[in-house]
């Protein structure tokens, strides 16, 4: 609490999943006193790396970061997932392009094909 939050476009939403699962206290992002706001994923841990606040973001945001040893990640207890939706029209035939992008992103996601298309 003493760094401050850290807060993205997504901050409210991610602080929420995570930490409402995890403390009984938390009510919203908004209780934590701001340390500052970058709405570029790429900058967001910039400052959590020099140590002038936190954030709550997935995992693989951290992952991609440039420098992850400069950030101190914490794992809680209930971990928070959100459902990825496929949706395409019906009756439509999918052009190659499409179907060799949900093909990767099966595989990324250590899905077959035989698991439901409209959720992962």
């Amino acid at each position: 609490m003493a760094l401050g939050f850290i807060d993205h476009p997504d901050g409210a939403h991610h602080a929420g999943l995570l930490l409402g699962a995890n403390y009984s206290e938390f009510h919203h992002s908004n209780q934590f006193p701001s340390a500052g706001f970058s709405n570029q994923i790429s900058l967001i841990l910039e400052p959590v790396s020099r140590g002038l606040g936190f954030t709550v973001l997935p995992a693989y945001a951290i992952e991609a970061f440039q420098q992850p040893e400069k950030v101190k990640t914490h794992r809680l207890a209930t971990p928070a997932s959100e459902t990825l939706f496929l949706s395409f029209r019906r009756n439509q035939p999918l052009p190659n392009r499409v179907s060799t992008v949900i093909d990767a992103m099966r595989e990324g996601l250590d899905l077959s094909a035989g698991d439901s298309p409209g959720m992962v």
